[in-house]
């Protein structure tokens, strides 16, 4: 019997969603994106997950779509069958209530590029390669990576990776926005469960509205979103972590928040 394509596990208060096709560097076809669907929602409605983190077992992260998957439809067929789940999952993890992270443990292209652009964070390990190389299949990012990648890089940098079908190196994605760091293969977990684990502490309350703030906030105008900022931290003072957490500091202490 063959081990399932993904893996999942929670330590404390961090999920862990692992990719695990190392044969096939870890590509998504349509089953993979549906057991990493079901994942996705079992850790957000955990209530003792606050922080998920998203790697992949061997030297990718995500190689991109499965080729031999997507070359088995045309037209309509891939429309409905493939870029409608695949783009539900990416968007369901970018809206997700909870912190992202992704552990890019490899190579991160196509699919895994476009994966990284939906997560929150991204701590990249030293040798992976990032890029969306679908022109050099006659085909341009399809998972939404059209869209995000434009909006988070710069639109010359971004036109020049989806032209070209260039990799770039791990210390290029950060210096190119893509990535907050680069750290050793060895340190890459370690560095991610750690930065889960602090961002695990903070108030889950505020965290989710935060999330939801930012992600309804980008779409609209200044004026409409810093109207919309207000009136969000204001729902925010009634949660009970809010007046917890100021309590904890003009007390001189660590707040305690229990997430509501």
């Amino acid at each position: 019997m063959s081990e399932p394509t993904i893996l999942t596990a929670v330590e404390g208060a961090i999920g862990i969603i692992t990719v695990n096709r190392p044969e096939r560097l870890n590509a998504l076809d349509l089953a993979t994106i549906g057991l990493m669907k079901t994942a996705l929602g079992d850790m957000a409605e955990n209530p003792e997950v606050r922080v998920i983190i998203f790697t992949g077992v061997g030297k990718a992260f995500i190689a991109g779509g499965d080729i031999a998957d997507l070359n088995s439809r045309e037209g309509l067929a891939h429309y409905t069958e493939f870029a409608g789940p695949i783009h539900d999952l990416f968007r369901r993890i970018e809206i997700c209530d909870k912190p992202t992270i992704g552990a890019v443990n490899g190579w991160a292209l196509g699919g895994g590029c476009e994966l990284m652009l939906s997560l929150d964070i991204r701590i990249v390990s030293a040798g992976a390669r990032i890029g969306v190389p679908e022109i050099n299949l006659g085909l341009f990012p399809g998972a939404g990576g059209t869209q995000r990648l434009i909006r988070q890089i710069s639109l010359c940098r971004a036109k020049e990776l989806m032209f070209t079908g260039d990799h770039i190196s791990a210390e290029e994605s950060v210096a190119f926005g893509l990535a907050n760091s680069v750290v050793p293969a060895e340190e890459l977990m370690s560095t991610c469960k750690a930065l889960a684990d602090k961002i695990a502490g903070k108030s889950p309350v505020a965290l989710r509205i935060l999330k939801r703030t930012l992600a309804a906030g980008a779409d609209m105008s200044l004026p409409s979103a810093l109207a919309h900022e207000q009136g969000m931290i204001s729902l925010t003072m009634d949660s009970k972590d809010a007046h917890e957490g100021c309590r904890a500091f003009l007390e001189k202490r660590d707040a305690n928040f229990g997430g509501h």
